[in-house]
């Protein structure tokens, strides 16, 4: 059986393909690939946004990367804080190791709070530790590190980040330290 269309057949045709295309357009394509839901479906089929790029995979500083490696010693039951300062939602990475256990205690102190506010993150007993720090607030944020032995220890502690300053608490005063750029170390 042959069948033949009419041109107002074919009209009506294409004008329903055209309607179907723009309505799964509007359903199905915009919510899922642009995040874009004017009638509510993708949230309902829950396709909304699954095309979009995730938040959080890239973050922009206008600080420029620094980065510090210090040594230092401790004699028995002596202590020192080091400190970076870092605005909101900057981060660090770091890595220290120590030639024997230290106490530690990882912590921040927020701008402008009250003398000995801090907000504590991490404390142990350790010879080591590494890893990745996005400072909750601006502030102060560092470690303050106790030798608790019998005999001197040496803790070596490497750092990079979006810092504008390193501070050291010892002996009652604090020492404020230039921060290296790695573009400047390359010079």
């Amino acid at each position: 059986m042959t069948y033949i269309l009419s041109t107002k057949s074919l009209v009506i045709a294409t004008c329903a393909a055209a309607v179907g295309a723009a309505l799964l357009l509007v359903t199905v394509v915009l919510p899922a690939q642009w995040g874009i839901d004017p009638v509510g479906t993708g949230r309902l089929l829950g396709v909304t946004g699954i095309s979009v790029a995730q938040s959080g995979a890239l973050a922009l500083s206008d600080v420029p990367l620094g980065n510090d490696s210090r040594q230092f010693q401790l004699a028995p039951f002596e202590s020192v804080e080091i400190k970076y300062r870092l605005a909101a939602d900057q981060s660090m990475v770091f890595s220290w190791y120590a030639t024997a256990e230290v106490l530690y205690d990882f912590h921040s102190e927020p701008l402008g709070a009250a003398p000995g506010t801090a907000e504590g993150f991490d404390r142990a007993r350790s010879r080591a530790a590494s890893g990745l720090y996005t400072a909750p607030f601006p502030g102060v944020h560092g470690w303050f590190f106790e030798n608790r032995g019998k005999s001197g220890v040496t803790i070596r502690l490497d750092t990079a980040g979006f810092y504008t300053e390193a501070l050291e608490y010892r002996d009652g005063r604090v020492i404020s330290h230039a921060v290296a750029s790695p573009v400047e170390d390359a010079n």
